[in-house]
């Protein structure tokens, strides 16, 4: 019985071959996106789940309420590890990262830089079950000054000798660390990435007691089946008891009094699984993720096969004459309404998997492209995913019954008698109206996601273009210019001799991409109550004008001023945020630092407010201090031959280096790295918005094909009482466009509704404006027209004689 139905389906399948292959490219199509879109979300939700503990661990991160605004950071205090696990019994383990970024190392008499580092405490490799290559996971990072070392860069560092025992050299710490082990790279699906981890023993930082300074990434494991919300609950009073004695000798305060000012602090738990794809907090090591673009990628997945499989219940529904005579004869010769529906889905299933498997072929060549846009590493491999061919024939099953289901029902449902009279074939309202109502809600998604592609490129080409409040153009940054040691003044003054060179600030601030994060509490001399939490900057003479920002009022730091050390710049929020509505300048703020002693500043300039962080974020009180902040130059070059800059910057940096790798890099670029994830979204968005238009058009163009061989003596009859070819076509595209205008109607305050919510992510951001609704429109029912007039004018052209012939 399945065999014949097979012969049938594949016969009726080659019969019908023009609508065939419009729905098996469409279903292609859209099986295709639906796979890509599979393995970027199970990437997305895969991260730290490597971690055998990962369901019962959490990050602890602190959150306080200041004047001024808010901190909320992903980083705590040296002591809160070791507290949270000496006194709470649900805490079965806690273990600790403090990063250093890339300092330099030296091994022998080569040197290396690109490398990132961390220290972590002893037990770190067995919370996170990152088992070793080579020494023990139990012991390796227990003495100080040992370190563990991906394969990698034990490859990089030592060849094909043996790492273990070896010592690396890092020069500007004047440390010596032997190597312990060897593991893999680290997972790429983790929120943290680190080619050497560092024994946290003798570092003295880790040893602090100080609950006013930040830092360390610390992680809890809980025990099993307990809620984090039940710890988390108590964390409050862990605040009261350790950081109330020492907010009460920085501030003055006790924490009845501190919080009576309006300020707040507390500790909570973050799931070691949300972090990647809900946690977007100061101070993150690696760019995470948005569950936001996995919801809008899960959707369009939905969208593209609701849209192919809306193409096959519209031709099949429309084409449904072409099979009226063969149900009927089926009927009278015996067959019953089920199996006739069988021998339908048999065919949406026969034509499904011959799309699944051209969809397969495509996410082949597609992934490349794709994992460029997206920035990922994506693999489709049957071998190592044994869920993924289930899935997917699964997948390809579920399409064959929602594509086919209608279809097979209502033309199993034809009358013999009706049908075998002779009489043509048209359907009746009920199936028209259902045909039309498919057009429209394929048409409604494509105008959506043409004005969402719209307002993404819009916002991304208005941050790129807005005005910062600093100069990002021909700016280089140099890093680790502390591996000159004493010569990094010789290297600037040298610099400084080129004619090319307009500028050099000495400072690791700065306003685009990764940077310190030096959260700073203040407070107004005439109203010491007032705290204010900001950022503090160390910079030197020339670091606003190197930059190109702008003095509000009072002046920059100046050599000449030898009372400036105890001089601040603040900028205009700042300022706003003190109160002071007039001239800062002049006016005093204070200091407490964690010693307990106080220092006090004099305000001597203001200025502008400047972008330091991404537009997400709106601007926070910022104050400068005169400080000499080593190891990264920042060069303001005035000329286009800047590889001929940077050829001579690199000379002289081997003349006075010649063991460090030079590294350079553009602060615009830093800048634009900042929003790579909004700009892949944007990438993947559009090319998804052109894919679900081509596959709707894909649809309208056999709709439109069945209509014009529907009305072809229609069109002979009105051609002969001569009908001109325009109004014909006019004739066959009103219904369409008809069509195409109510989806405009309904698409577009779903647009404006979930693109609004999109944008409420930016602190700053454009306005949508009438013209992209309208655009998106004007090109809807451009494309619908080009679509359907093809078909129109070809049939509007043809001999009156052929067409009245034929019928």
């Amino acid at each position: 019985m399945l065999q014949s139905y097979v012969k049938i389906a594949w016969r009726n399948l080659v019969r019908n071959r023009a609508f065939s292959a419009i729905n098996i490219v469409g279903l292609a199509l859209g099986l295709a996106t639906c796979l890509l879109i599979m393995l970027f979300v199970l990437d997305e939700l895969s991260y730290d789940r490597y971690n055998d503990k990962a369901d019962r661990m959490v990050r602890v991160v602190f959150h306080a309420v200041m004047n001024g605004g808010e901190i909320n950071e992903a980083n705590v205090m040296p002591p809160v590890a070791q507290t949270l696990k000496a006194d709470y019994p649900e805490v079965e383990d806690a273990t600790r990262i403090h990063t250093v970024g890339s300092p330099g190392i030296t091994v022998g008499d080569k040197s290396f830089r690109d490398d990132q580092l961390a220290y972590v405490d002893s037990n770190f490799l067995q919370v996170f079950t990152l088992p070793l290559i080579q020494g023990d996971a139990k012991t390796a990072l227990i003495q100080p000054n040992t370190a563990v070392i991906t394969q990698e860069m034990a490859r990089k560092y030592f060849g094909n000798e043996n790492p273990l025992g070896k010592f690396v050299t890092i020069k500007s710490w004047n440390a010596l660390f032997k190597v312990t082990g060897v593991m893999n790279k680290m997972p790429v699906n983790s929120h943290f990435h680190f080619d050497m981890f560092m024994s946290m023993a003798g570092v003295s930082d880790a040893k602090s007691p100080t609950w006013m300074t930040s830092g360390f990434f610390t992680y809890l494991v809980l025990n099993k089946g307990y809620n984090p919300k039940q710890l988390e609950a108590k964390l409050p009073q862990m605040v009261s008891k350790y950081m109330g004695p020492q907010i009460q000798k920085v501030f003055g305060l006790n924490m009845t009094q501190f919080r009576q000012k309006g300020n707040d602090i507390a500790f909570l738990l973050q799931p070691l699984t949300d972090i990647h794809l809900h946690s977007n907090l100061t101070g993150e090591m690696d760019a995470n993720g948005d569950v936001q673009y996995v919801y809008i990628f899960g959707a369009i997945a939905v969208f593209m096969l609701l849209i192919a499989c809306i193409n096959f219940m519209n031709l099949s529904t429309a084409g449904a004459s072409k099979r009226a005579k063969e149900v009927g004869i089926r009927k009278v010769l015996g067959s019953v309404r089920q199996s006739l529906a069988n021998q339908f889905l048999i065919e949406s299933l026969l034509l499904t998997m011959i799309a699944l498997v051209l969809a397969i072929g495509i996410v082949y060549l597609a992934l490349p492209l794709f994992n460029d846009l997206a920035g990922k590493t994506l693999t489709l491999n049957f071998g190592e995913s044994v869920w993924l061919l289930p899935s997917l024939l699964l997948l390809g099953v579920l399409v064959s019954i929602l594509a086919g289901s209608y279809p097979a029902f209502f033309l199993s449902s034809f009358k013999p008698i009706v049908v075998l009279k002779g009489t043509k074939f048209t359907g009746d309202k009920k199936s028209i109206g259902l045909r039309s109502g498919l057009v429209v809600v394929q048409f409604s998604i494509s105008i959506i996601l043409m004005i969402g592609t719209t307002v993404v490129y819009r916002q991304l080409s208005y941050i790129q273009n807005k005005r910062l409040g600093y100069s990002k153009e021909q700016v280089l940054v140099l890093p680790d210019t502390w591996q000159l040691a004493k010569k990094e003044e010789v290297f600037r003054n040298q610099i400084m001799q080129d004619p090319r060179v307009v500028r050099v600030s000495m400072s690791g601030y700065l306003p685009a991409g990764p940077s310190y994060n030096n959260n700073y509490m203040m407070y107004s001399e005439s109203n010491p109550d007032q705290f204010v939490k900001g950022l503090r900057y160390d910079v030197d003479y020339e670091y606003i004008p190197t930059l190109g920002m702008e003095m509000a009022a009072g002046r920059n730091f100046a050599k000449e001023y030898g009372t400036d050390s105890s001089g601040v710049i603040l900028n205009e929020t700042a300022v706003r945020t003190f109160g002071w509505h007039g001239n800062a300048v002049g006016k005093s703020i204070g200091h407490t630092e964690n010693d307990g002693l106080k220092r006090t500043y004099r305000v001597i300039g203001v200025v502008k407010d400047f972008h330091f962080r991404s537009l997400h974020e709106s601007i926070s009180p910022l104050v400068m201090i005169l400080g000499r902040n080593n190891g990264t130059m920042i060069v303001k070059a005035k000329t286009k031959d800047v590889s001929g800059l940077l050829a001579s910057l690199e000379n002289q940096w081997k003349q006075l280096a010649t063991d460090a790798p030079f590294t350079y890099s553009f602060l615009d670029k830093r800048f634009n790295d900042t929003y790579l994830a909004e700009q892949k979204t944007g990438r993947i968005l559009g090319l998804f918005a052109g894919l679900t238009i081509f596959v709707a058009c894909l649809g309208l163009f056999g709709l439109a094909t069945f209509t014009a061989e529907q009305r072809t003596k229609e069109i002979g009859v009105r051609k002969v009482l001569g009908a001109s070819v325009a109004s014909i076509v006019g004739l066959l595209s009103k219904d369409f466009l008809k069509l195409v205008l109510i989806a405009i109607l309904l698409a577009v305050p779903v647009a404006w509704y979930v693109m609004d919510k999109w944008l409420q992510s930016f602190a700053y951001k454009i306005d949508m404006a009438w013209w992209v609704f309208a655009l998106a429109g004007v090109l809807a029912v451009g494309i619908a027209l080009l679509t359907v007039s093809f078909q129109s004018v070809k049939a509007a052209l043809m001999n009156p004689v052929q067409s009245l012939r034929s019928e």
